[in-house]
């Protein structure tokens, strides 16, 4: 009787080729690239997103304003004095210029109120209605918003103190265009002036400008969000 032939040995499998060193770093490279270029995009078009949609409501010049329902007033600060900084009186300035061309008839000052550890009140919009009716705006023209803490509630709460439906919206022309998102994503069909931004300390001007970029993500963010 015929003996079954033993079983062939299983040749061993070839060892898999090594990848050149050059190639893996090649692919690395690639890599690394397409996950830069996409977290770039991932910052970039929400920035894009808000500074567009506001540039189309930025007008060049208070002679190019149309009319609107109110005139609204972003609060930027006050000094140790409690009278309103640099930045702020040019806001109101505008305002008052705003006002007196007859652009509206109502004229929003919205800003942060609260007490201080000394006893004493930080209030903002009252230091500002002081410096504008010094400027020749009725105070029956003055409406003070106390809650005015980002620029989101003071364009919701312009709409909600005065009934307006349109508005323009005075701030520094930095922070001009996400002042007008903003209000766009609040329901407040808003134009906007922007007066000066210069500072005596050129590290703040440059720090000013350089947060708009996280702040107009963060903006575009929250609205996709809610």
């Amino acid at each position: 009787m015929d003996q079954p032939a033993p079983p062939t040995p299983a040749l061993p499998r070839p060892a898999p080729p090594i990848e050149p060193r050059a190639r893996r770093r090649a692919r690395r490279r690639w890599w690394l690239a397409g996950a830069a270029g996409a977290l770039v995009l991932a910052v970039a078009l929400p920035v894009a997103w808000v500074q567009l949609t506001g540039q189309a409501r930025v007008r060049p010049s208070v002679d190019a304003v149309e009319e609107a329902d109110a005139i609204l007033v972003l609060g930027a600060g006050l000094r140790a004095d409690g009278t309103p900084s640099p930045y702020l009186q040019r806001r109101l300035n505008a305002a008052a210029e705003l006002y007196h061309a007859g652009v509206a008839a109502a004229v929003v000052l919205s800003g942060d109120a609260h007490p201080l550890p000394d006893g004493s009140t930080y209030d903002e919009p009252a230091s500002m209605r002081e410096w504008i009716s010094d400027l020749g705006v009725p105070d029956d023209a003055l409406t003070l918003d106390r809650e005015g803490f980002d620029t989101t509630a003071s364009c919701r709460r312009t709409a909600e103190l005065t009934g307006a439906r349109t508005a323009v919206v005075v701030t520094q022309d930095y922070h001009l265009r996400r002042a007008l998102f903003s209000c766009a994503r609040a329901g407040l069909d808003a134009q906007g002036v922007g007066v000066s931004a210069e500072s005596a300390r050129p590290p703040q001007w440059v720090w000013w400008h350089v947060r708009e970029v996280p702040a107009s993500w963060r903006a575009a963010v929250r609205e996709l969000g809610a």
